[in-house]
């Protein structure tokens, strides 16, 4: 069979095979596009407000995040807006006036009270307290909030709702609330504007990218409710598009130890695991365990006690006397072997001396006491046993 041949033959097997299966393939078989929410990444995985930043972004402003309110760097305007998620009880007493003092010059802050499950004695800051705003022995409450296009919404259900009693240069132009509060409130201070609100869940938002050619559409995710778009839009009206608007989101990125710990464990644990199995490895091996050993009917003291007395009974008094001096003089050459060459009264002296004792107490500690004077024997023990001590 020619080559020729022998590729037809091939290629007409291959249609008459292949050509049933690619048909039973396409009709047991359906497309279905499948959206998949990826967790947040990068700064979207701790700005509550990147979201919002993207939109605004999207819209042609210019937007600026930080994790706290840092006056120096941000060179404020009186044209720009500063959105304060961070707690207002944070913000000290001197940034609070001169961000006051920049309101008055046409800027325009939005800030929230602070959050419900804060202790209510604690302090609320000295920004609120210069606004006029009291947020003590207020709750939770929510507050309904409908738009044609969604009808039945509630908002500011997780916030503390406040009282407003502004001072002298500051008039109230919107309140919005009920008997247990009030949820928004608007302040006019000289050309600016200070918005007030007890919650701010609905300018936050997380972020989904489901594919490259979704991931325009996937900005707005957090604000996808239409009456929190109405909500954010009408909140950020003062100075819209006039200036810069800064996100204060009040919270830092992860650790790299937080990083390390939960996006890490695909590393770190077998090598835990692969270190323990090592260290077990290298332990030392065990085995049953032994019996406790026998003890003994008496105890050393009791043997020593019962040999004396043995030898006191018996007349042999003086050995007792003769090991004590034998203890006594092992450690005098020792410490002091001039002394321990010398003998007779020559020796007794130089203990003496060193001992800084009387001459005639050394001499009758060294004397070896009668073998029957029981009371002699213990003296001149008592006396070798403190010359030993203080050698």
């Amino acid at each position: 069979m020619s080559a020729r041949l022998r590729w037809l033959v091939v290629l007409g097997v291959l249609l008459v095979v292949g050509v049933p299966l690619a048909i039973l393939f396409l009709r047991s078989h359906e497309r279905v596009v499948h959206t998949e929410h990826l967790p947040p990444q990068g700064e979207a995985s701790y700005n509550p407000l990147y979201v919002l930043g993207q939109a605004l972004r999207a819209d042609g402003i210019t937007v600026h995040s930080s994790p706290r309110i840092d006056l120096p760097r941000m060179q404020l305007k009186p044209a720009d807006t500063v959105l304060l998620l961070q707690d207002t009880a944070d913000v000290p007493a001197p940034t609070a006036q001169a961000l006051l003092a920049w309101v008055e010059r046409g800027g325009h802050l939005l800030l929230r009270t602070p959050p419900p499950f804060k202790d209510e004695d604690a302090p609320q800051g000295p920004l609120l307290d210069a606004l006029g705003v009291d947020t003590e022995y207020y709750e939770s409450a929510c507050k309904a909030f409908q738009v044609v296009d969604d009808p039945g919404h509630s908002e500011f259900c997780s916030g503390r709702r406040f009282g407003v009693d502004v001072p002298d240069g500051i008039r109230v132009a919107r309140e919005w609330g009920d008997d247990e509060g009030n949820v928004f409130a608007r302040l006019r201070k000289g050309a600016g504007t200070v918005d007030v609100l007890s919650d701010m869940e609905f300018l936050k938002g997380t972020p989904r990218i489901f594919n490259a050619d979704d991931a325009k559409g996937s900005l707005a995710d957090g604000l996808h409710d239409i009456a929190h778009r109405d909500l954010a839009r009408y909140l950020l009206d003062p100075n819209y598009a006039e200036g810069t608007v800064w996100l204060i989101y009040g919270s830092r990125p992860p650790t790299l130890w937080s990083r390390i710990f939960y996006q890490g464990w695909p590393v770190w644990v077998p090598l835990l695991l692969a270190l323990l199995a090592w260290l077990w490895q290298r332990a030392q091996r065990l085995g049953s365990l032994l019996p406790a050993p026998a003890t003994e009917r008496r105890s050393l003291l009791e043997h020593v006690r019962a040999s004396g007395e043995h030898l006191l009974r018996y007349g042999k008094a003086p050995l007792l006397y003769d090991a004590t001096r034998r203890a006594f003089l092992a450690r005098l050459r020792r410490r002091a072997p001039t002394a321990a060459a010398l003998s007779g009264e020559a020796q007794v002296h130089a203990i003496a001396s060193l001992l800084q004792w009387p001459h005639s107490r050394v001499q009758t500690a060294l004397q070896v006491p009668p073998s029957k004077d029981v009371t002699a024997l213990r003296e001149r023990i008592r006396l070798l046993i403190q010359m030993r001590n203080l050698l």
